[in-house]
């Protein structure tokens, strides 16, 4: 298989979807890679050791005329066009936007999102949402802590006592569990919420204390339940009493960090504007739904809806960082994850000669597998 990775042209986008340990595991498994020069310098990853590891380094449109293309995004406009017509793409592909898919079928692509992935054991080492969310859940805290003007831990001086930060995480998936175990290794006392019954044990196993609101009907277990390992949207008697609920913990919190979003779903609001009127000065929100909001077609609002798209603002006293990224800003050990990620896809698509050989009959192939012959095969 000839196998294409070009670099990322999106504003703010560091990684790289292959790192020269999967292409010199790729190349030892009979593929030939071809990589843009440039396309790992942002991540840390120099050209020479791509040359180094096998790969033969090559400008964009060389990159992008492989038979196999491994993106981090899904295509550019500009991108598409140095595609030929058959070529398989394998990526993060927002499978939730139809007319992206339908642009990919146009332009004749076999189209793998890998955000399709489903949530099952055999497809836990290609869950790219699962390997970039972990590192954004880590980063998040980390900025929300690096622009909070107070200690985190509790500290015991000759000057006196110094309280320890708390800290609010609304969402415990894969980065709002990970938001919660890095602020406790810090010494911030954490209380974090959940729609998920089963979110309660993971919470308090890292030390956090879980904010419980009961459910009152059939209809609200069922839905907190959820599908596939995701929430679901929750009905509105359960929000209302979530919303008091946490308005009353976070005017309270010194931070928080929010992760409550539902793939190809607009975010629910958690925290609304007269919360953050009452929060203290100099508190800190990190809005990892930033842009996904109620207006979330303009690039407004997240899970508050005064978070702005890739904007750190202050409101009422209170500054709201809206990052979009934040995988990419540890995008050398998020190309490592996404890189093995796609490595191990890879293996599902090739046949016993190193060629393509795609079968729809493999759940996994199936649940990604979005556009070919110049068709889109499903819509989410």
């Amino acid at each position: 298989m000839n196998i294409g990775v070009p670099a990322e042209i999106r504003p703010n986008e560091m990684r790289v979807a292959a790192t020269p340990d999967t292409v010199k595991k790729l190349v030892n498994l009979g593929h030939s890679l071809r990589v843009e020069s440039g396309a790992g310098a942002a991540a840390h990853f120099p050209d020479s050791a791509y040359a180094a590891a096998g790969a033969t380094l090559v400008e964009a449109d060389a990159a992008f005329g492989a038979q196999t293309v491994l993106k981090v995004h899904s295509p550019e406009d500009d991108e598409l066009r140095l595609m030929k017509p058959g070529t398989v793409v394998i990526g993060m592909l927002d499978p939730f936007n139809a007319s992206n898919m339908r642009a990919l079928a146009d332009a004749g692509l076999t189209a793998f999102s890998l955000e399709a992935a489903p949530r099952t054991t055999r497809a836990q080492s290609m869950d790219v949402l699962s390997s970039q969310a972990n590192i954004a859940g880590y980063k998040a805290t980390l900025v929300a802590m690096s622009m909070y003007q107070r200690f985190v831990p509790m500290l015991m001086t000759a000057a006196g006592t110094v309280k320890a930060a708390r800290i609010l995480i609304l969402g415990a998936g894969v980065a709002g569990l990970q938001a919660i175990a890095t602020a406790k290794r810090l010494g911030a006392v954490v209380e974090a919420s959940d729609v998920r019954p089963a979110a309660k044990e993971q919470i308090e196993s890292l030390g956090a204390k879980f904010l419980d609101v009961p459910y009152e009907t059939d209809e609200e277990r069922e839905a907190a339940v959820g599908v596939g390992g995701y929430a679901r949207p929750m009905p509105g008697s359960w929000l209302e009493r979530q919303s008091a609920l946490v308005h009353q913990r976070a005017i309270q919190a010194d931070i928080i960090i929010s992760t409550a979003l539902i793939p190809g779903r607009t975010a629910p609001t958690l925290i609304h504007e007269h919360t953050v009127e009452k929060m203290k000065p100099g508190s800190i929100i990190v809005d990892l739904a930033a842009g996904r909001g109620a207006q979330y077609q303009g690039r407004a609002g997240g899970n508050c809806p005064l978070t702005e798209a890739d904007k750190v603002v202050v409101r009422h006293g209170v500054r709201l960082v809206g990052h979009t990224n934040f995988a990419s800003m540890l995008a050398t050990d998020a190309s490592e994850l996404y890189a093995r990620n796609l490595l191990n896809f890879l293996a599902l698509i090739t046949g016993p000669d190193a060629t393509v050989s795609i079968d729809p009959a493999d759940p996994i192939v199936a649940a990604t597998l979005f556009a070919r012959d110049g068709q889109v095969l499903r819509t989410l």
